[in-house]
């Protein structure tokens, strides 16, 4: 058939692709899609580019399309990217009617589920919502001499005002005749999760000259919880819930003397970490040099292990290898050298609690500085959960079982009281 001849474009967009015809722009099919769209003409005359016949496309209703060979279609390509820059497809090999996209898929379908999918990984968000409906209890005890700060590491831990002293105020205080024990409970809250918490102080602990068998007031403390909680347990008619006032946690406070254990630090580990969990540490540390606190802590870790005394946390209640290692961490710190303070200063532009000298400022959070954030993170951010389940695995179940195994005597860990037998009818 004769050669097919193209009219020649004159508009500002028509260029040249060969001596012997023109490219030129025409208008878009479809008014909506984009203002103006480069469609290739292309003439004969370009090697194995010759002109044919799109099968399948009416001739009276599109008399100009035609398909291009391979380098006619790289040819007219390369020359459409240089007229229109902007303009990235393929115009030779794009039909005239692929504006119709398909439909993207909705945004709000879900992920398909995988076909062995049960769901038992919910469990875990069950038991979360619950909890967070329940709220947590924590109880934690505080035993040393006066002015050893209790009350301000107890306000330092939980960033409040929740000491027994900070609460209650006295306008004298005096030294009590005999140990009294003192509990108050404060409901905290924290993202939502809200916890009842009981700070149980001991004051005038280690205060007399004869401090002969100072600990039995504590010991009978602890042990009339676990006799509290023991009988909301055998009741026939218990409540679902039973109030937990077991002891979790005793933090027992040294002072900085830099020699090593009193025979009173000794007796009271010794006699209470068979029914408790105890968390020693160096009270005040800020009084030693770096060189004392460390030889300190080495003459304490010594006593510990010469009198047999088991604190938290204790090496047979490791579950795993991960705890082990774990625990080791924290083992190797007791004693914590800590030092507590409830006063914001700014250092650098940041709000820090710290102990303002002449010299510096002791900041307590700062782990060069002391290990108080080691035992923050060892009593409320990694163990205490299993701080509690201790307590109720352990010491609480030991004494469940020897006063199960007594039945009406009053015998508890440590401490006897022999009631008055009843008399006969």
């Amino acid at each position: 058939p004769a050669p097919r001849t193209w009219r020649e474009g004159t508009g500002a967009g028509s260029f040249p692709l060969s001596s012997e015809g023109r490219y030129e722009t025409v208008p878009p099919v479809c008014p909506v899609k984009e203002e103006s769209r480069l469609v290739a003409r292309a003439v004969w005359g370009l090697g194995q580019g010759a002109l044919r016949r799109v099968p399948g496309v009416s001739p009276a209703r599109e008399p100009g399309r035609a398909q291009v060979g391979t380098a006619g279609r790289e040819e007219i390509k390369k020359r459409t990217t240089e007229a229109a820059p902007g303009y990235a497809g393929d115009m030779a090999d794009t039909p005239r009617d692929a504006g119709h996209k398909q439909a993207p898929a909705p945004r709000n379908e879900k992920a398909p589920v995988d076909f062995g999918y049960v769901g038992i990984d919910s469990i875990l968000e069950q038991m979360r919502r619950k909890a967070m409906k329940q709220g947590f209890e924590f109880n934690i005890m505080v035993v040393g001499q006066s002015g050893l700060g209790k009350s301000t590491l107890i306000n330092t831990l939980f960033k409040s005002k929740i000491s027994r002293k900070s609460v209650q105020p006295t306008s004298e205080e005096r030294i009590p005749k005999t140990i009294e024990i003192k509990s108050i409970t404060h409901d905290i809250e924290e993202k939502g999760v809200r916890m009842k918490l009981t700070v149980i102080d001991t004051p005038g602990f280690g205060d007399h000259i004869n401090n002969e068998n100072c600990w039995q007031p504590i010991m009978k403390f602890i042990n009339d919880q676990y006799e509290k909680y023991l009988q909301e347990e055998v009741n026939i008619n218990r409540k679902k819930r039973i109030p937990d006032t077991r002891v979790h946690c005793c933090l027992y406070f040294i002072p900085a003397t830099g020699h090593s254990l009193r025979p009173l630090d000794i007796e009271f580990m010794k006699r209470l970490s068979k029914v408790v969990n105890i968390v020693p540490v160096i009270a005040k540390a800020d009084t030693l040099t770096l060189e004392e606190r460390v030889y300190f802590k080495q003459r304490i870790t010594a006593d510990l292990l010469s009198n047999g005394i088991d604190v938290y946390p204790q090496k047979e209640f490791d579950e795993d290898s991960e705890d082990r290692m774990v625990n080791e961490k924290f083992r190797e710190m007791i004693p914590f050298a800590v030092v507590g303070s409830d006063h914001e200063y700014q250092v650098n532009g940041k709000r820090i609690l710290g102990r303002k000298t002449k010299w510096g400022t002791i900041e307590v959070e700062n782990t060069t500085h002391c290990e108080f954030a080691y035992l923050r993170d060892l009593l409320i951010r990694t163990h205490m959960q299993n701080i509690k389940d201790i307590t109720s695995s352990i010491h609480f179940e030991a004494y469940r079982v020897k006063r199960l195994n007594e039945g009406n005597s009053a015998m508890s860990n440590g401490v006897e009281e022999k009631e008055p037998e009843a008399q006969e009818m």
